[in-house]
């Protein structure tokens, strides 16, 4: 499964781990993942979402619906 949220669109970055003698290699940020399942009421059914925690903090803000509109608008799921 690959490592990109699916409300935002987040993923994974390069960039270089720069040691004490300013030596460089290369290294990966990846982003802080998280499953979750959400209830959907309008369909009674429960949806598994792969989410950044920012994402789940704008699921919290805007609601499930709304942030499932956004992915459809997207088109990611």
């Amino acid at each position: 499964m690959s490592k990109i949220c699916q409300l935002t669109g987040k993923k994974a970055m390069t960039g270089n781990h720069v040691s004490f003698s300013n030596r460089k290699t290369k290294r990966r940020f990846n982003p802080n993942l998280v499953t979750k399942k959400f209830y959907i009421p309008e369909e009674d059914a429960w949806i598994s979402i792969r989410l950044s925690t920012s994402a789940l903090k704008t699921i919290n803000k805007i609601g499930i619906t709304e942030a499932l509109r956004r992915i459809d608008k997207k088109g990611v799921l």
